[in-house]
């Protein structure tokens, strides 16, 4: 039987920490308080114990998600790390820890108190991110495309494959500004990297004009005697408006003027 321990262990904030610290409750035979990430030190009542990331450590545990218990629960692990589910480090220990028991039954368990809060937590993320797939607006900046988003969950890698393959032929950037972090992607490859902020320039004499057209093709496909703000709003939140065109006013700028932000910068800057 593992040993329950005051002991919280730190990570890196990774997937790949995360997984390391299932490696090390393993080898230890201990579970641990909690798992925090780093910057979550501060928050944590318990003597910490800071557990590096080793790829060889992370690769190993992440193999054996699917082969003791399911490819199904490989992606839903990885899905709920990713999630703004409280504490989702310490329940992802305990859902693998009965996972490997129940082999792939685990995924059933809807009622547990193990399983259930996680699946509520994944179902949020997937939501936010099927929305997102929709809601989210680029502009053109010098060649590059860009866009800001302020999701709850971490969901730039549930959106990366969906906008890198469709968008393949030039290079793009999304900006979790709630998260810190970027995802860039250019010819079908992409990689998240953290990013304190993110500005881009005025937008250009072009790009205001897409703009301009974008909102008049919205506002002349409406009807206004079929107006209804409670049905709009429950399939396109509010909190999704503030970085949505057809909802944001540009600032007047000389028509003269042309925004770049050169794709290469904003790569290298991601490293």
């Amino acid at each position: 039987m593992p040993e329950r321990t005051d002991i919280a262990y730190l990570y890196d904030g990774s997937y790949e920490g995360f997984l390391c610290c299932v490696f090390e409750s393993f080898e230890k035979r201990e579970i641990p308080a909690d798992i925090l990430p780093e910057d979550g030190a501060q928050l944590s009542l318990f003597p910490a114990r800071a557990i590096p990331t080793e790829a060889s450590r992370a690769s190993r545990v992440a193999a054996s998600i699917p082969r003791r218990i399911s490819r199904e629960a490989e992606e839903f692990v990885y899905t709920a790390f990713h999630t703004c589910l409280h504490c989702r480090e310490i329940r992802l220990l305990a859902f693998l820890r009965l996972g490997y028991k129940a082999g792939p039954a685990v995924m059933h368990m809807l009622a547990d108190e193990t399983v259930a809060p996680l699946f509520a937590a994944v179902r949020h993320a997937q939501n936010e991110a099927h929305l997102l797939s929709g809601f989210i607006r680029f502009s053109e900046y010098g060649g590059l495309l860009a866009a800001t988003i302020a999701p709850k969950n971490r969901v730039l890698p549930l959106l990366a494959e969906h906008f890198a393959s469709r968008y393949n032929a030039c290079p793009l950037l999304i900006y979790d500004e709630t998260h810190a972090q970027a995802l860039v992607a250019e010819g079908g490859q992409w990689r998240i990297a953290p990013l304190a902020g993110f500005t881009p320039p005025p937008p250009g004499a072009k790009e205001r004009e897409m703009r301009a057209l974008w909102r008049a093709f919205y506002d002349a496909i409406a009807i206004e005697g079929r107006r209804n703000e409670r049905c709009r709003m429950s399939h396109m939140p509010r909190r999704y408006w503030a970085h949505m065109t057809e909802f944001a006013r540009d600032g007047a700028i000389a028509p003269e003027e042309s925004a770049s932000l050169p794709a290469k910068a904003v790569w290298e800057a991601g490293g």
